[in-house]
């Protein structure tokens, strides 16, 4: 009887130990307790910069991490990630780049999860166009245009103001490699000699040329992409393309092939890249952004929002922590999570 009264009264004490014991704490970052910064790519374009502050406010709050933004050109900074000048590049575009690609194949970079899924480019036109605006009086005036093959037909839809007998297609600027690729895409698509590719001077420029257009409730047919705040902003229908051929790829992407032939553009892989000493150094923050995902429909509105408000990338970055818990949660451990709600109130 005294032996089962200590027995009992040992299991007691133990469960009293446990109660009393703190919560086990979330592993901490090797790269940031021992005192080093994660430097990130100081991205320009919009949905990266969001990408990368989003990403800090994390590391900063959650895992008492001391981070900068080096800022640079895309090139320039997958060029400094292969060396470690720089820990992360918040949203890398995977085989798009060749500096990229050359130092993954050294092992010198690593990407990691998908940072956004679902995300799209190719030629678009306006929702209304096709199904009409019955709110902005607006009736559909191509509702048999599907495809790029229907485009030749309604060149007069899109008439160019300098070349009135031609459409005009809204290519991307001089210089950016989906130029090339819709240069390409004209000729695959016998548009030549009905459509004049219009290239605008600047990014703000082709937003300019389509947010009028939409505005105005006027005939646009241009290349875009997502996620961006335009396609948070305005409906717009993707015509569709031939299924996707990588022999057809290779043609569009060398300009001095004289016969290429179409194909939608590649699925987009977009991640998150790290330098390969700070993978190997930093299982915790790679299982992170192993995790990390926003939802392309939820950022591109965002991007609106962050538009239509004038919010630096910063704010926008804490507001959609304060909205999105249940999405922002379940990329880290409970303790983690608790120390960044903390911060948000």
């Amino acid at each position: 009887m005294k032996k089962s009264r200590n027995i009992a009264a040992a299991l007691l004490a133990a469960a009293a130990l446990a109660s009393a014991a703190p919560a086990r704490a979330a592993p901490a970052s090797p790269w940031c307790a021992s005192g080093k910064t994660v430097n990130f790519a100081g991205l320009n374009w919009e949905s990266a910069r969001f990408l990368t502050e989003l990403m800090r406010y994390v590391l900063e709050q959650g895992y008492a991490c001391k981070t900068e933004v080096l800022p640079g050109t895309s090139i320039a900074m997958e060029l400094a990630l292969a060396r470690n000048d720089i820990q992360v590049f918040g949203e890398e575009w995977i085989g798009r780049s060749t500096a990229w690609n050359e130092a993954a194949k050294a092992g010198k970079v690593v990407a990691l999860g998908d940072i956004i899924k679902d995300s799209s480019e190719g030629w678009y036109v306006p929702e209304y166009l096709v199904k009409g605006d019955a709110r902005r009086g607006i009736k559909a005036s191509a509702p048999g245009l599907r495809s790029v093959a229907d485009l030749p037909r309604y060149k007069d839809l899109f008439m160019d103001d300098e070349e009135p007998d031609k459409g005009r297609f809204l290519n991307c600027p001089t210089g950016w490699t989906c130029q090339g690729v819709n240069t390409q895409k004209l000729k695959a698509y016998g548009m030549q000699d009905s459509y004049v590719n219009f290239r605008p001077g600047t990014g703000p420029a082709l937003d300019a040329a389509i947010a009028s257009a939409v505005q105005r409730g006027r005939p646009v047919l241009f290349y875009y992409w997502s996620p961006t705040a335009m396609m948070g902003r305005y409906k717009f229908i993707r015509l569709e393309e031939p299924a996707f051929s990588q022999a057809c790829w290779e043609t569009l992407t060398n300009p001095n092939n004289g016969k290429p032939c179409g194909t939608v553009n590649p699925p987009n892989r977009l991640r998150v890249g790290v330098s390969r000493v700070f993978h190997d150094a930093d299982p915790v923050l790679r299982a992170l952004f192993e995790q990390i995902n926003v939802p392309v429909d939820l950022l591109n509105a965002m991007l609106a929002e962050r538009e239509a408000k004038k919010l630096e990338a910063p704010a926008l970055a804490r507001l959609f922590l304060q909205r999105q818990p249940a999405i922002w949660r379940a990329w880290v451990p409970p303790e983690v999570a608790a120390r960044i709600a903390a911060t948000l109130k």
